[in-house]
């Protein structure tokens, strides 16, 4: 059971790092061509969990900028567990 435990306390810690990576990338208008596996990867695994939030949360209007509140949730909602878990 404590395995387990561990196991599943890494792998929130690497999708935490996963979504840094997702939002430092999205950033990045075109990325470099190397890159591209690399970033359809990241948003392969952040999607399917981003999807959802950005239906239920709609982004924040700042003038002519909309701000996506979904990654700062997923943050929270993996740290909650985080704390609960580990």
């Amino acid at each position: 059971m404590v395995i387990i435990l561990e196991v599943l306390c890494f792998l929130l810690t690497l999708y935490y790092f996963i979504l840094i990576a997702r939002i430092i990338l999205s950033f990045v208008q075109r990325p470099p061509e190397p890159l591209l596996p690399l970033v359809r990867g990241i948003r392969a695994v952040t999607d399917p969990v981003l999807d959802p939030l950005r239906r239920l949360i709609p982004p924040l209007q700042t003038g002519a900028v909309a701000f996506d509140l979904s990654p700062i949730i997923l943050f929270i909602g993996i740290r909650v567990l985080q704390a609960v878990i580990c």
